[in-house]
């Protein structure tokens, strides 16, 4: 039931959430707040709908990365704008603004059907253009804060709008500025840099192997596009088929020294290079599906049998037991290889 509709927003109390996350995990939000227009946020601001420094507003996107272990204490806010446009054009560099609430995919596929290359290695990656810059969303060789020229978010505590170049943005694996403060900017559009002629990114292993099986020679963004789609579909589970959130874990940044040691200890162990060159990444699927965790199933509360790294609602699994079985999966990681994991979901009303 819609409580309030005012000109660029609306007020819902009580709100049930099951329909909001991709989970499928019931909770209820004390009020949701729906903005077609990121102008009316300093109004509501002003009302305090935005929360406070002890119960900040929650800022949902797609629900795609949000765990609800229990009922949020705080406002929920979700940003329905959802406009594309190419803000300009030189020397096949093109710079596209698309509002925060923009399905992330319907974006990719904008994009290939103008032409433009960058984005296609992050196809079919679920939730908005919003939640994109904060998680650094990352797949098959690439990470969006790579493509991600400015960022347009609102500041809480300033009351007003700021523009952020990427720089600013601080980018790095699964994390930026806004993951480190939640609570304070609100993202409300991201501005990228695209490309008409630079060759797409087919080094990530299975890409360039899926397209040759689609008898792709010389691959266009949008032949990328394709491959990784196909990828992702046979190793993701659906979530309109089965509650998940993708891949519910980090892979582990680990000291080089000790990643060299566990690889010897362990043949088969996949390592990949980091950002920085002390560090290695490792997979932590490989680690869980070592641990014995693929296929397993707690009631409805579960891991997925394609992929280790994804844990699944078979129904109606309650969001703290989704939370106890990532507990035991890190708890078990730990204890056999000496590696923490990390969640990448925001979990609500717990603590990791």
């Amino acid at each position: 039931m819609i409580d309030v509709t005012t000109p660029g927003y609306r007020l819902q109390r009580s709100a049930p959430l099951r329909a909001l996350n991709t989970f499928g995990i019931e909770a209820t939000a004390p009020l949701l707040v729906e903005i077609d227009d990121a102008q009316a946020l300093p109004a509501l601001a002003a009302q305090g709908l935005l929360g406070d420094a002890r119960a900040p507003t929650l800022v949902l996107g797609g629900g795609s990365n949000v765990l609800f272990a229990g009922d949020p204490a705080a406002p929920l806010l979700r940003l329905r704008g959802a406009r594309i446009a190419v803000l300009g054009e030189r020397d096949g560099q093109v710079r596209v603004r698309a509002e925060a609430g923009a399905g992330w995919h319907a974006l990719v596929e904008w994009t290939l059907a103008q032409g433009l290359g960058g984005l296609e290695n992050l196809a079919l990656i679920p939730g908005t253009v919003g939640a994109a810059p904060i998680q650094n969303i990352g797949a098959y060789g690439v990470e969006v804060g790579e493509r991600v020229a400015a960022v347009e978010v609102f500041d809480r505590l300033a009351g007003d709008f700021l523009r952020l170049d990427r720089a600013d943005c601080a980018f790095a694996y699964r994390d930026s500025r806004f993951k480190r403060a939640p609570d304070r900017e609100i993202v409300v559009a991201v501005e990228f840099l695209l490309s008409r002629h630079a060759p797409p990114d087919i080094a990530y292993a299975g890409v360039a192997e899926e397209l040759a099986a689609m008898g792709v020679a010389a691959a266009t963004p949008a032949d990328v596009a394709a491959a990784v789609c196909r990828l992702r579909r046979r190793k993701l589970p659906d979530p309109a088929r089965i509650g998940n959130a993708g891949s519910f874990f980090k892979n582990p940044l680990v000291p080089a020294a000790q990643a060299e040691a566990l690889a010897a200890a362990h043949p088969g162990l996949p390592v990949f290079p980091a950002a920085a060159d002390a560090l290695r990444k490792l997979s932590a699927a490989w680690l869980i599906d070592a641990c014995g965790w693929k296929g397993h199933r707690d009631g409805d509360a579960g891991v997925s049998a394609a992929h280790a790294l994804v844990l699944v609602n078979h129904g109606a699994a309650r969001g703290a037991e989704l939370l106890g079985l990532a507990r035991r999966i890190r708890d078990s990681v730990a204890a056999r290889f000496g590696v923490a994991l990390e969640p990448e979901p925001r979990i609500v009303g717990a603590a990791w």
